[in-house]
């Protein structure tokens, strides 16, 4: 049975992992043809699936509430197809630890609390503090490598998660430190934020109750 997601649920669901974006990058996101993923958002559209806005010089799609739900739809259906759901659920158990470190951690990157403020924002000066982030970080990405490997297992959409967090790293630990929590960029967070999001999404489970 093929663990390979169909083109037009890769680009439902590539617009609701990215929350914003267009449509390059949304083909991008799984190796779709430019044309065929515009095609798809049109047809989406059509559908009130996803609506396409433009401001401040910046355009995009998103989902609309239907969509969401249609999403949803199409995984549910998906996982049942590929009897996967026990091991997605396994996963995300031993996820949920790990948010909460890397919740931690990057709360740490940003903020560095002082005598005089405990919400002073972290100048990156003191390269103690930074390198115990990184520590931390290189333990979450090294719990993240068999989590990834599992959820490729079930899926070919899964895969990837593990290796970008760990280039993210990379970038971070070599002095760029935009790659630890940046959102402009595929920083360790964002990086983070989208699997949570797309397991979550996965299993049909409500982000706003879920750590």
């Amino acid at each position: 049975m093929t663990r390979d997601s169909p083109p037009d649920l890769l680009v439902l669901h590539a617009v609701r992992i990215l929350g914003f974006a267009d449509t390059p990058v949304i083909a991008e996101r799984y190796g779709l043809d430019a044309a065929q993923t515009e095609e798809l958002l049109r047809d989406a559209e059509a559908r009130g699936w996803a609506g396409h806005t433009a401001f401040a010089g910046t355009e995009g799609w998103s989902l609309t509430e239907p969509g969401r739900a249609e999403n949803e739809r199409q995984l549910a259906a998906e996982l049942a197809r590929v009897g996967g759901a026990d091991e997605v659920r396994d996963v995300y158990r031993e996820f949920l630890p790990l948010n909460a470190l890397l919740l931690r951690a990057c709360t740490d990157w940003q903020l560095r609390p002082t005598a005089g403020d405990r919400l002073a924002v972290n100048d990156h000066s003191d390269f103690a503090w930074d390198a115990r982030i990184l520590y931390e970080l290189a333990g979450i990405s090294r719990a993240l490598t068999p989590l990834g490997d599992r959820l490729e297992s079930v899926l070919t959409r899964l895969r990837g998660y593990d290796t970008r967090f760990t280039a993210a790293l990379a970038r971070a630990r070599a002095g760029e430190s935009a790659w630890v929590d940046r959102t402009d960029v595929d920083s360790c967070h964002r990086v983070w934020f989208q699997l949570h999001e797309d397991l979550i999404a996965t299993l049909g489970l409500d982000r706003h109750a879920q750590p």
